[in-house]
């Protein structure tokens, strides 16, 4: 017996990189459709992605949205055939331990805004992962921090 349970030890050892080898091709499958579907104002597949009690945090202070939030914000642009388009540059996506969470960071372009940076968390639901919560950013180069930092400063009430 103990023989046997060294074998299947070394089994599940051999096997679990493989399972989240195949996790990590998930969870960047669902961010690509993400952004794919913002691209193409596709209203339905993108909200579909969150969870219920998923989050979006955009590059405002003031923009933290529950799901039913943002798709009161996002609604009248998808309406008009208006999304937004982030393209990938690069990805870097971890799991949890036990395989139920993903962590993901993610440069993109975005022809407006620049290079921007995509931060999150995935959970997997019945099987399929889900987005949790995304949060979107605009990096700031060091060496502009003092003055974007005094920008916005002087900005604020």
């Amino acid at each position: 017996m103990p023989l046997l349970r060294r074998a299947l030890l070394t089994l599940l050892m051999l096997i679990a990189p493989l399972a989240h080898a195949d996790d990590r091709v998930e969870v960047g499958a669902v961010l690509d459709r993400f952004h794919g579907a913002a691209a193409k104002a596709q209203f339905e597949p993108y909200f579909a992605l969150f969870t219920a009690d998923g989050v979006f945090i955009g590059t405002d202070a003031s923009e933290r949205w529950t799901v039913a939030q943002f798709k009161a914000y996002a609604k009248p642009h998808f309406d008009k055939g208006r999304g937004w388009t982030y393209t990938q540059a690069e990805r870097h996506i971890s799991l949890a331990p036990d395989g139920s969470h993903a962590f993901f960071d993610e440069l993109l372009d975005n022809a407006s805004l620049g290079r921007c940076r995509g931060t999150g968390v995935l959970r997997k639901e019945a099987g399929q992962w889900k987005i949790a919560q995304y949060h979107l950013t605009i990096p700031v180069p060091n060496a502009l921090a003092d003055s974007v930092v005094k920008q916005i400063r002087s900005a604020q009430p």
